[in-house]
């Protein structure tokens, strides 16, 4: 028996095959082999084609079939993993009736920072969990007023990964995870919220049928079997947003439990069991992939839009694009603290955690005397993992305090420079993990199809390949270095 995930993200689309029983990825491959394009008509504004996505999910699938050599009829679940927050509207033939929405689409933020104050802040905080902010609502608020003739042909709303589920089933369903990121969830009163639809004038009819995240939640069309290589009637059994289901793949389920990603952005994803919220809205609470009425569990999720792009910046244009684990060797023979050095990795847009300011990178201290490239490569690298620090510092405002940080072994935590420094700031273990988001995917699917009877059961062969441990006398160097800096970057905050 095997299991099919797909990690549906705006660069690509990936797919990977797991052996159920052992647990092991037998084959991976992702389309196209170069970035996806993104459409910006506007500035600020982000667009994709949801038929692109198909196509590149079917190459990805028949590429990965054939890697595996596999038989097609062997495969007992599917699994999807997608970007967040996207809007796709379809009408009544499932037919998308214009680009996607996508994540990293600014369009919709003064609908959504009216609509907070409109509603109310302690409204929209007690129940939403969060500022209907850039969400999926307040973009099709967006649709709404400005394509009215488009509008009235919806016949249903959906995030990227209802679309691809529905590509594949004929099924338009969602789920309550699904829903939370979108800012449609009332977690009051455990249903869709009517303030939301009242506010902004939407029709009930619009959301599509609510699923469990584990579940049939619709078996594979002959047609789209034909497409994609495989046999018809193979369930469906799961989807999630990209930042909880990475967390799924690294089994971060219970409360306490946190995982981190740093690729072009950051992110820290933590597990609460309390229904709670930031009243800054620094950060996003949502509802975790297990979450249920009787049992909370909420994702606190933090964004930070720099990290990896700063070093990806640095590569290109200091280092002539040397191999990062070179750049990562001059960085690591530079003492902590990069001898004043100081980089503030905020270039990339408006940073949630800093209360929505649209802040630069900045290089302090710069001594043409003393810095070289080594510094600024060890200068960024600490002063992503000081970003990291500072949102965890607002994380535990939440009663969220790590002792173990789980990771994929993968982008920024490559380097042992910046895991070792992130160990040391934050006191705790980092884990990393053979794993992504197209395997967790995979393993949810197991989970859904009841191949899994239990989490423990799915993750059996989920392998840890390296712990980092905090280091008592590199942390009170990295700590005092991280107090100037944070003096530094509140002083920038308007």
């Amino acid at each position: 028996m095997h299991l099919l995930g797909y990690d549906l993200g705006s660069s690509s689309i990936k797919a990977s095959i797991l052996d159920a029983e052992t647990g092991r990825c037998l084959a991976a491959s992702f389309f196209p082999k170069t970035e996806m394009g993104i459409i910006a008509v506007k500035p600020g504004w982000a667009e994709q084609d949801p038929a692109g996505w198909w196509t590149n999910l079917v190459e990805a699938t028949r590429e990965a079939l054939q890697i595996s050599g596999i038989r097609r009829g062997s495969v007992g679940g599917i699994g999807i993993s997608y970007q967040m927050h996207g809007l796709v509207v379809v009408d009544r033939k499932m037919q998308a009736l214009r680009p996607s929405i996508i994540w990293c689409d600014s369009r919709a933020v003064e609908i959504g920072n009216r609509a907070f104050h409109e509603i109310g802040t302690e409204a929209c905080l007690h129940n939403l969990l969060n500022s209907p902010g850039n969400f999926t609502a307040s973009k099709l608020k967006w649709v709404k007023d400005n394509e009215p003739d488009l509008y009235a042909r919806i016949w249903k709303i959906m995030l990227p990964g209802d679309y691809a589920a529905m590509r594949m089933t004929g099924e338009a369903c969602t789920t309550v995870s699904g829903l939370s990121e979108g800012i449609f969830w009332d977690f009051r009163s455990h249903a869709i919220s009517e303030t939301v639809l009242d506010y902004y004038g939407f029709d009930r009819s619009l959301i599509p049928e609510v699923v469990p995240t584990f579940s049939v939640q619709g078996r594979l069309l002959h047609s789209a079997a034909e497409e994609l290589g495989l046999t018809a009637g193979i369930p469906v059994a799961y989807r999630a947003g990209d930042q909880p289901n990475n967390a799924f793949s690294l089994n971060v389920l219970n409360p306490g439990e946190i995982a981190a990603t740093a690729g072009t952005s950051g992110v820290v994803y933590g597990v609460t069991g309390e229904t709670t919220c930031d009243r800054r809205s620094r950060v996003n609470v949502f509802a975790h992939v297990n979450h249920r009425q009787d049992l909370a569990r909420l994702g606190v999720l933090l964004c930070i839009n720099g990290t990896g792009s700063l070093n990806s910046w640095i590569r290109k244009n200091i280092f002539e694009s040397m191999d990062y684990s070179d750049i990562n060797e001059l960085a690591a023979g530079v003492a902590p603290g990069s001898e004043g050095l100081m980089i503030l990795p905020f270039g990339n847009g408006a940073e949630r955690m800093l209360g929505n300011v649209d802040s630069s990178c900045v290089i302090s201290n710069l001594n043409f005397n003393v810095h070289g490239r080594a510094h600024i490569a060890r200068a960024a690298q600490e002063g992503i993992a000081f970003s990291f620090k500072y949102g965890l510092g607002i994380m535990e405002t939440l009663d969220m305090k790590p002792s173990v940080i789980r990771a994929g072994h993968a982008n920024m935590f490559l380097s042992p420079l910046f895991r070792q420094s992130l160990a040391d700031l934050t006191g705790a273990s980092i884990e990393l993990y053979n794993t992504d988001g197209s395997q967790g995917a995979a393993r949810g699917a197991g989970l859904g199809a009841g191949i899994y009877k239990s989490p423990s059961e799915a993750f059996a062969g989920l392998e840890r390949i390296l712990t980092v441990h905090p280091d008592a006398a590199g942390s009170r160097l990295l700590l005092a270095a991280y107090q100037n800096w944070r003096k530094f970057l509140e002083s920038q905050i308007p």
